[in-house]
């Protein structure tokens, strides 16, 4: 059975783009004569505390899943260590693990090499990220335009919080 992950960062981000591309390469590698789970996750990769990704690797462990198909590297981790631990143990488990848009099957010595490099190039973006968010408030705070959020403030109006969570979303 193939487990296809999907990971956005943010509620705000759609999986359509995702799910679309991950059917176009299902309907080139054997169709509907696959069997296909899917587990999608609206979490960051900064770590792989996800619940979606968390029962993927439970089927994993359980057999379930012999092929686990993503649309890019970076959905599974934007941390270089998670990465290669998480690929290296399904590797060593026999997966074959596809990333769709980069046309790589990371199951051999060479794709697991550019796995090794592909997330590191993904923890890479994500440092340069953080930097140019703290240069832009450094510059805002020297105009004199940033002050931070002030406390109690929040970015939402809390009641729209409460209907999130009364709808079983969590913070």
């Amino acid at each position: 059975m193939h487990g296809i992950y999907i990971r956005v960062s943010t509620f705000g981000q759609n999986t359509a783009g995702q799910k679309r591309e991950i059917q176009n390469w299902l309907n080139g590698n054997g169709g509907s004569d696959v069997k296909v789970r899917w587990y999608i996750d609206k979490a960051s990769g900064n770590d792989l505390n996800r619940p979606e990704f968390e029962r993927l690797q439970k089927d994993i462990f359980d057999g379930k899943i012999d092929t686990v198909v993503v649309w890019k590297l970076d959905r599974l981790s934007r941390n270089l260590r998670d990465g290669i631990n998480t690929l290296s143990d399904w590797c060593e488990r026999g997966l074959r693990v596809v990333s769709v848009t980069q046309q790589i099957d990371f199951s051999g010595a060479v794709g697991r090499m550019l796995a090794a490099v592909l997330l590191g190039i993904a923890e890479m973006e994500q440092e340069v990220r953080k930097e140019r968010q703290a240069a832009g408030i450094a510059a805002a705070k020297e105009r004199g335009i940033y002050s931070g959020r002030k406390q109690g403030t929040t970015k939402a109006k809390p009641e729209r919080a409460k209907a999130l969570r009364e709808k079983g979303f969590k913070v």
